[in-house]
């Protein structure tokens, strides 16, 4: 599903600051993720709920977990009043089916494969298509011809940064991508200039 460069849909996670935040606002962003599984980002939810706060309606906010209990994740979400959840582990379908009677947005994440992922297999919105070792900002093969992309609204993540992000959403067809240790100075503090960077790069 390819994309024109102006509509390329941006997330940008593992946000910590209001700096971060209101950067991310003003260059575009569509989404932004809060971290509360483990994770050098991990924040918790009064701070997610007043950063949340910061963001205006059109822009995405969502929670980010991996393998956490349905009633943590519920709990979290609930607290920090995020619009989107997006499960990085191997819940089932009864976490898709009780977040959305929530009302959220609800995002599959999921290591690339051989086999393409499919879109609303566990009743996902969106899907994210990340590396075997999420968050660690190491590149994966998408270039690789074995690659066969997923249809519909996915997203590329995965040692993704502003010099190589236009070419992997060329390369893929990707809807949208996900960035996080690609816009950071050191291992989880944002870069100011990095983000700004990374959004002007994905849409030009």
């Amino acid at each position: 599903m390819t994309r024109g460069m102006s509509d390329l849909f941006v997330k940008i996670c593992g946000l910590r600051t209001a700096r971060d935040v209101d950067t991310c606002v003003e260059a575009g962003a569509d989404a932004v993720g809060f971290v509360f599984a483990t994770s050098a980002r991990t924040i918790d939810a009064a701070t997610a709920r007043r950063l949340a706060e910061r963001v205006p309606a059109h822009i995405l906010t969502v929670g980010v977990f991996r393998g956490q209990p349905l009633d943590e994740v519920r709990r979290l979400t609930q607290e920090s009043g995020v619009r989107a959840v997006q499960l990085h582990g191997d819940e089932g379908p009864e976490y898709y089916e009780a977040l959305r009677s929530q009302g959220r947005t609800l995002i599959r994440a999921t290591a690339a494969t051989e086999v393409p992922a499919r879109l609303g297999e566990l009743g996902e919105d969106l899907l994210l298509l990340d590396a075997p070792d999420p968050g660690s900002g190491k590149p994966w093969n998408w270039a690789s011809p074995e690659f066969a992309a997923p249809t519909g609204r996915w997203m590329l993540a995965g040692g993704l940064h502003p010099g190589n992000v236009r070419r992997a959403a060329d390369v893929t067809g990707a809807w949208g991508v996900d960035v996080s240790s690609g816009v950071e100075s050191e291992r989880g503090v944002k870069s100011t200039e990095l983000i700004r960077s990374f959004i002007t790069a994905a849409r030009h």
